[in-house]
């Protein structure tokens, strides 16, 4: 018996819509007037029924998906809790999953499950069906959700090296070394394909808000990723063939030695998008067993100016944080994980300082963040010129200011703290997990703790976490001993804050966009110097910080929650137990 179309006993509305259309008008989801409205839109904006629906909030992505499932007899899947990666490839062009928003889960003898939010659409059936010569089994999914997956999948080399690129999209090569003809010939690096994908995916990483592009070569694959919101995600899957003209083309405009594949190679390169805007990259190149990996990181000249509050600064943490940096001397320490922002933070300072009257230097490897009126200097611990060896030469350049990227040995903090003891202001960063530890670890460099005391005027900690996305998130009930075990107090809880929680829209990243700092400000007082002087444990300085209102790491991420900047899964995360 031929299975009964759902809505084929709907009276036909005054406009050939869609059976989409017609299935809500028939559930009572949606006024024939408002169906017929939204159709009309979308034929003007050129655009599907089903984007201006949602876009237009007359039914939700959920109502719609609950009512397409019991309309279709369709099964209702949580697209969010698919694993992207676990899902096959290969299976229908991707052009088609991005058109129809569509995507394939599972293939079984000769038939696809395949995840849509309109099942009505029979032109995407059929599209499938003729691409695959397979018969179509749907699964109904949140438009929303199902749309974000689609973009975030691979998209595949085709695609990526048939895409054109625009003519004000240019990389800046008036200052590549020269190369060996024959090398380029032999890679060739000139390959328009290439060019394009390589383009592509560097606009894609610009528009996806990337810190970092990751290519990774593999036995018998060949993945890129970006790191977005501190969190990488595979974006394309291009064939192994392309990997070592890819790595040739990146190095040549890298000033790299694109016939050195032995070694770790380090490099800058410049894209020019559009007449006057110019974004800076830095190249590392990592020979692997099937090939080079290359990470790009992604340098944003303008996160030195957003400003402190941008950064996520409370209005007491900024207060001590400009104390300490107008002082005519002392040392500033800035400490963290990698990736944690420490640079951004020290650039910031840098900038709030950089007048004409101040005579800055920094010693940097590399320096990633160009900031005219600043002496920049890169460390080269190849041709001698180390963090020591830049800053004796610094003492003999009338420094008020002095920016070390990091004190990785005694030799370095002994002439940093003389700096700062003799009439510099010295910033450099640590890696240390708290503030109160990094006096200790300075300690257990060899430093002596006059030294320390005499110098050190004030040490921030800081983690980065995702924040909330404003549209979407929603208000979480957590029980009472759950916010307690996470370190709230009994006064915090008075009712008049609400923590919220991820929910994920197309104008974010699973329900977060962008990052925010937490941050633990602790200035050196005289109790806090007499504590290092008498050679006193992280534990006595952070009971002494803690008398003096210095908050933990936890405890100023719990603010940002109750604030309701971020969620308390992500301060959990990027925390430690305080």
């Amino acid at each position: 018996m031929a299975a009964v179309d759902p809505v084929s006993s709907i009276e036909a509305p005054s406009l050939a819509m869609p059976g989409l259309a017609r299935a809500l008008v028939t559930a009572g989801k949606l006024g024939q007037k408002a169906a017929e409205d939204i159709y009309r839109k979308a034929q003007a904006n050129r655009s599907s029924f089903i984007a201006e629906l949602t876009g237009s909030g007359a039914v939700s992505a959920s109502d719609l998906a609950h009512t397409m499932s019991v309309a279709f007899g369709a099964p209702l899947l949580d697209i969010g809790a698919v694993d992207i990666h676990r899902l096959p490839k290969n299976l229908l062009d991707g052009k088609i999953c991005q058109s129809y928003r569509v995507l394939v889960l599972s293939k079984r003898n000769n038939r696809l499950t395949v995840a849509t939010a309109d099942p009505s659409d029979q032109q995407a059936a059929e599209k499938i069906k003729f691409a695959t010569q397979m018969g179509v089994d749907w699964v109904i999914a949140e438009y929303d959700k199902l749309s974000k997956m689609v973009e975030a999948l691979a998209v595949t080399a085709t695609e990526a090296m048939d895409s054109i690129i625009g003519d004000d999209f240019d990389f800046d090569e008036s200052s590549v070394q020269s190369v060996n003809e024959d090398d380029i010939g032999n890679a060739e690096v000139d390959d328009a394909p290439v060019v394009k994908f390589l383009q592509k995916m560097l606009l894609d990483a610009i528009g996806a808000r990337a810190s970092d592009l990751h290519f990774e070569p593999y036995e018998h694959t060949y993945r890129v990723r970006f790191r977005v919101d501190g969190e990488l995600r595979e974006i394309a899957s291009p064939p192994v063939a392309i990997k070592d003209k890819l790595a040739s083309r990146i190095k040549v405009i890298s000033r790299l030695d694109i016939s050195e594949k032995r070694v770790p190679q380090d490099g800058r390169m410049k894209l020019k998008i559009g007449p006057e805007k110019v974004i800076d990259f830095r190249v590392s190149t990592l020979p692997t067993l099937f090939g080079e990996k290359i990470v790009i990181r992604i340098l944003d000249p303008a996160a030195a100016k957003v400003g402190i509050e941008a950064l996520g600064y409370e209005p007491e943490e900024k207060a001590r944080l400009m104390q300490a940096i107008v002082r005519p001397y002392g040392m500033v320490l800035v400490t963290g994980p990698t990736g944690s922002g420490k640079t951004v933070s020290l650039y910031t300072c840098l900038n709030l300082l950089n007048k004409a009257g101040v005579n800055i230097s920094t010693a940097e490897d590399p320096a990633e963040i160009n900031l005219p009126g600043v002496n920049q200097v890169n460390v080269n611990d190849k041709a001698g010129l180390t963090f020591a060896v830049a800053l004796k030469a610094f003492l003999r350049q009338d420094p008020d200011v002095i920016m070390v990227g990091e004190i990785r040995d005694l030799e370095t903090a002994d002439i940093a703290i003389k700096a700062a003891q003799t009439g510099h202001m010295v910033m450099s960063t640590l890696h240390t997990n708290d503030a109160p530890t990094t006096l200790t670890r300075m300690r257990n460099m060899g430093i002596a703790p006059f030294n320390i005391a005499s110098s050190v005027i004030l040490i921030t900690a800081q983690r980065l976490a995702r924040r909330l996305c404003p549209n979407c998130k929603q208000p979480i009930d957590i029980p009472h001993e759950t916010l307690l075990e996470a370190g709230f107090q009994e006064e915090d809880m008075d009712g008049s804050w609400t923590p919220y929680r991820p929910v994920g829209c197309s104008a974010c990243n699973n329900g977060y966009k962008g990052r925010v700092g937490i941050y633990q400000v602790m200035p050196i007082g005289e109790d806090m110097q007499r504590i290092i002087l008498a050679d006193g444990s992280a534990l006595d300085i952070a009971e002494q910080a803690a008398r003096e209102g210095v908050r933990t790491l936890r405890q100023s991420g719990l603010h940002k929650v109750k604030q309701g900047v971020t969620s308390l899964e992500e301060v959990l995360a990027c925390t430690n137990e305080s």
